[in-house]
């Protein structure tokens, strides 16, 4: 045949092929095994059992490739067909049965719809009350695929599984005598909690009863009859379950015993089968009463260190000095959107693949991760959460795994061990997340060491970071670290240690700075021993949490010099997020606050200093002199500007931060990321107003031009990025007056909203609320060419993106909301007067009020306020009668006088006193509902228990006098008699508050700079001369009791500061 085609390719003809068969169709097998299965009728006969016998196991056997063509509802309609043809008395075909349900569902990663679930769950049920024991181990298994991600659908059989006897109850208990089938059903339990983004949660009964049962299972100990691998598998399910409990299921630790007992089975957990390590922990771990919580007793009383939050420490051997970490199995893993599911690549010797039916196999839906790398980072460099949802589902698709080359079954124990240790790890990043700071800092000190024990760190986060062979555990106790760091500048601030204490006792200030000064000394350690970059990159982004939160004012000197000089080599670090993390914390050193004479010092050292001591022999750097290039142009001269003083040359930092920004990217310097340009020298995108303004036009051009094509890359790493540079460049003035420009970024955003990956929409949403403030910013310039240029169109198309994106993840809805406020705010006569408009209007403003009352993130309510102050401002909008305006005033009110958290109080109250006129604020019931809420709200401005909220009690304060004063100079003679009743009863409380605002005012908060002394008493002034002028009712003595009312006010201020013309002026007036 080779001869005859190559004689036909001299000849000139085509050479004639091989005959070849015809592909086989995707699916094929699976839907002629099906057809097969679904023409069978039950039948008891011999012969009828081996036919259903041979097609379960082809079924079984077939290779199921991804994306085979396999619809869902086929497999569902399978399954269901199964179940018919197979008696609850044919032990050994129920349990062929199982597997095949196992294994589909899992394979082809099909979630069953409700109304086959309905069947296949009393199926499954009636099998485990009627088939023998031996059957229940692949019942259960097949019970725990068909409720993964249904545990919503499963509510008309929770009493049977989960109810007082319920089958799944006795089947965990501990007295169940096989430890395989306590798994499964442990792992029933996980899958149940498990929820999915839109779906009811499990009621809070349920909630509480798994709850119980997984912290039982971790607090009991192994049983003789079950061996370290199912133990470890049976660990894993319970901790997944808990941190699903936590994330999906929205539950709550209020109770000081709960709390505690699960505390104190994270942290036994967090250390198991830690080599040399052996914890002997308490059953309730109890807070330490804070000082900073004035007037809260402890709801326990405190007990001994030695029985309550510091566990007993067995050491069997001394710790020797270990060679450097060797990174085995570290997988580098993409970033995954919430709540996509995907095969993970092959890594190491095997496949690894989803098992819904194992035990570390489901991942936590909504997961809590804190980033690892910054926005920069890109590509195949993105470094992935050890707690995404990925760790969970990412396990060994068989045994084969684990060769005899790899040390066996001891190897496969460890590593079984070490993913313990990782979910109790993201099971304590869950409960961080999900219990306020203040409840957390009771807890410190047994998890965060204060003082060396013989050289070496307690057993505490420092400990696995120091000690553990897992770099995958070192970097997931590092993220718990950093989020138990995150906020904690109230707490660390009572730190001292400026002087010596020699006393009886060791004061709490002393104990807190001693906890500071063993986490740098610790967190340094692991800097220099580390090896994998990911863990590297960790341990710097904690490094930048420390120092962002610690009072270096009040502790000695010398702890930031540490930092510093041994961070500096990292800045050119093979890893480009080991690289940026390290410019984060050098950020971080130089904004602690007063400026430190140590930071000034340090600033003023030479530019090689520091930079050829490379601590790690895993360092690639390049020459150390690599940044002492001064750049081209203009940047060197402004950065003399800001050289300290006394030195010959730019401040080394401020020279290495613009030759980054400018200066083209090196082959030698760009480490991992070298082949995401193809290994050539590129330019990187300018990303800084004055580098961008500086091109010249046609780099410009280029710029936009490539911006706006990787908008339609299929890498989502590159989308999100892409997404958020356009949202950068629309808020450069050179092009954010540019129609087309603008159009064109509006339309790109518009189309990444719609992306299937969490991050790309949130990226999109970022872009979109600073697209809509740059329409904003446009308004207000005198020509108004650009508003009649931009389509009305693309408007609608905005408003109607905005709003979907409105009731997505609170990543996604935070700068929605802010777009729409932005939007509405723009919309001109023009717009509002088209009927298509009217609808979309109404629409997105309902959408800014319900998120205003919906239980979400401060951020998302925040700015849920600030964009209905937003709608306020546009006088061509219906305020005050058109339906929505009760509306939007109510959820105000309510928010201003209830919310916990006092920046959305704040915000809320802002809005309130935007509207210009009386008649914005709608009729007399609605006015007198906003003054009583405000005067309420001005009542209960201290009333909080979280001491973080203090420090915004001022601005409270402030923005709700301003607010008051505001609806005085509008009021109505209608509205005097309200307002004098609320004075009555609450009169000296308003009055010593507005005073307390025209003498002291506030710092400057989030609504913005704080009124003068001038503006704040010319506001009462405005409100007085109001008030005079309103033409009182016949008989009504209102007017006049408020006039006094302000007239006190204003004679009071200026009696105590003196000033005697204005008080003389206000007398004859």
């Amino acid at each position: 045949m080779a001869a005859v085609q190559v004689a036909g390719s001299l000849l000139g003809g085509p050479p004639r092929e091989t005959p070849r068969e015809p592909p086989l169709e995707q699916g094929s097998g699976f839907r002629r095994l099906s057809s097969r299965l679904c023409a069978l009728r039950p039948d008891d006969s011999s012969s009828g059992r081996t036919e259903i016998h041979l097609l379960f196991d082809q079924l079984i056997s077939e290779n199921y490739s991804e994306g085979s063509g396999v619809a869902p509802e086929d497999v569902s309609a399978l399954l269901v067909q199964a179940c018919r043809l197979v008696p609850l008395n044919q032990n050994h075909l129920v349990s062929k049965l199982c597997q095949l349900i196992h294994h589909l569902l899992n394979t082809l990663q099909v979630i069953v719809d409700e109304q086959n679930l309905d069947f296949l769950l009393a199926y499954a049920i009636s099998a485990i009350q009627q088939c023998s024991s031996w059957t229940h181990m692949q019942i259960l298994q097949a019970l725990a695929a068909l409720v993964y991600c249904n545990g919503s659908k499963c509510q008309k059989y929770l009493p049977d599984l989960l109810g007082k006897g319920g089958i799944l109850m006795k089947l965990s208990d501990l007295a169940q005598s096989d430890p395989e089938v306590r798994r499964a059903a442990v792992h029933c339990m996980a899958n149940l909690c498990l929820s999915v983004p839109g779906q009811p949660y499990l009621e809070e009964p349920y909630q509480n009863i798994c709850f119980q049962a997984f912290l039982t299972t971790l607090q009991a100990p192994k049983s003789s009859a079950m061996d370290d691998i199912t133990f470890c598998m049976l660990l894993q399910n319970s901790l997944k379950g808990i941190q699903s409990l936590l994330n999906g299921g929205k539950m709550k630790l209020t109770q000081t015993d709960e709390l505690g007992a699960l505390l104190a089975v994270l942290k036994k957990s967090m250390f198991h089968g830690l080599p040399g390590l052996n914890i002997e922990m308490p059953t309730v771990l109890y807070p330490t009463p804070l000082p900073q919580y004035d007037g809260l007793p402890p709801t326990k009383p405190q007990q001994s260190e030695s029985s309550s939050s510091r566990p007993t420490v067995n050491k069997k051997k001394k710790s020797k000095v270990k060679p450097k970490k060797i990174q085995q199995g570290e997988e580098e893993e993409e970033e995954e959107s919430s709540g996509e599911r995907e095969v993970a690549p092959v890594s190491g010797s095997g496949r690894r693949n989803l098992h819904k039916g194992d035990a570390q196999c489901a991942p936590s839906q909504g997961g809590q991760s804190l980033p690892l790398a910054a926005s920069g980072a890109a590509g195949k460099d993105r470094v992935s959460s050890p707690f995404s949802p990925s760790s969970w589902k990412r396990v060994s698709s068989s045994e084969s795994d684990y060769s005899d080359a790899e040390g066996g079954m001891q190897s496969k124990v460890r590593s079984y061990q070490a993913k313990v240790r990782q979910g109790a790890l993201a099971c304590f990043l869950s409960t961080i997340k999900s219990i306020e700071k203040k409840v957390l800092y009771g807890y410190w000190s047994a998890f965060v060491p204060d003082t060396p024990e013989l050289g070496s760190p307690q057993s505490s986060l420092m400990t696995l970071t120091l000690k553990d062979p897992s770099p995958k555990t070192r970097a997931c106790a590092l993220q718990v670290l950093s989020a138990i760091l995150e906020g904690s500048k109230q707490f660390l601030s009572v730190a001292e240690d400026t002087s010596d204490h020699r006393r009886a006792f060791t004061p709490f200030s002393v104990m807190v700075a001693s906890s500071i000064k063993e986490l740098h000394r610790c967190l340094l350690l692991a800097l220099v021993a580390e090896s994998s970059s990911q863990t590297l990159t960790q341990i710097i982004k904690c490094l930048a949490n420390l120092v962002s939160n610690s009072p270096y004012n009040r502790l000695k000197l010398s702890l930031l010099t540490k930092v510093w000089n041994q961070i500096k080599p990292y800045i050119r670090h093979k890893d480009v997020n080991v690289r940026v993390s390290s410019l984060t914390l050098l950020g971080a050193i130089v904004s602690t606050h007063a400026p430190l004479p140590e930071v000034q010092l340090l600033l003023q050292q030479p530019c090689s200093s520091g930079l050829s001591n490379s601590s790690s022999s895993t360092l690639h750097f390049s020459p150390p002199d690599w940044w002492k290039k001064a750049p081209a142009g203009p940047f060197l001269e402004e950065a003399s500007v800001n050289t300290p003083k006394g030195s010959s040359e730019p401040c080394w930092l401020i020279r290495l931060c613009i030759s980054i920004v400018v200066l083209p990217k090196e082959d030698s310097c760009s480490g991992s990321d070298a082949g995401s340009a193809g290994g050539s020298t590129y330019e990187p995108f300018p990303m800084r107003l004055e580098a961008f303004s500086n091109l010249p036009s046609d780099r410009q051009i280029l710029c936009i031009t490539m911006l706006l094509g990787l908008n339609d890359s299929k890498n989502r790493l590159v989308k999100a990025a892409t997404s958020r540079a356009l949202g950068v460049y629309v808020l450069f003035p050179c092009l954010r007056q540019d129609v087309i420009f603008v159009a064109d970024t509006a339309n790109a955003i518009l189309m990444s909203l719609q992306d299937k990956s969490l991050n790309v929409r949130a990226k999109a949403a970022w872009s979109l609320g600073n697209l809509t403030d740059t329409l904003i910013v446009n308004m207000e310039t005198p020509d108004p060419s650009f508003q009649e240029e931009f389509s009305g169109l693309l408007l609608l198309k905005m408003l109607q993106s905005a709003i979907e994106a409105s009731k997505d993840k609170d990543k996604v809805k935070s700068n929605a909301v802010r777009a729409l406020g932005n939007l509405l705010h723009f919309l001109q006569p023009s717009h509002i007067e088209k009927p298509r408009f009217a609808e979309i209007i109404e629409e997105a403003i309902q959408a800014l009020i319900s998120t205003i009352l919906i239980e979400a993130a401060m951020k998302v309510r925040w700015n849920a306020c600030y964009a209905v102050g937003n709608v306020f401002k546009n006088p061509a909008l219906p305020l005050g009668t058109a339906p929505w305006t009760s509306q939007a005033y109510n959820a105000l009110t309510s928010v201003v006088t209830s919310c916990k958290n006092f920046k959305v109080r704040i915000r809320s109250a802002a809005a309130l006193s935007i509207p210009g006129k009386r008649e914005h604020y709608g009729s007399v019931d609605q006015y007198a509902q906003i003054w009583n809420a405000l005067v309420t709200a001005l009542q209960k401005s201290e009333d909080t228990t979280d001491f973080l909220e203090f420090k915004y009690c001022a601005s409270l304060r402030t923005q709700i006098c301003q607010a008051l004063l505001h609806l005085l100079s509008v009021a109505s003679a209608s509205d005097l008699s309200c307002i004098k009743e609320t004075l009555e009863l609450n009169g000296d409380m308003v009055q010593s508050y507005i005073l307390q605002f025209l003498k002291s005012g506030t710092e400057r908060d989030d609504t913005g700079a704080p009124p003068s002394p001038q503006e704040r008493d010319q506001m009462v002034r405005t409100a007085l001369e109001h008030i005079s002028s309103v033409q009182a009712l016949a008989g009504d003595t209102s007017k006049r009791a408020i006039m006094g009312f302000l007239e006190d006010i204003l004679t009071v201020y200026f009696d105590s500061s003196g000033s005697q013309v204005a008080l003389l002026g206000l007398t004859s007036r």
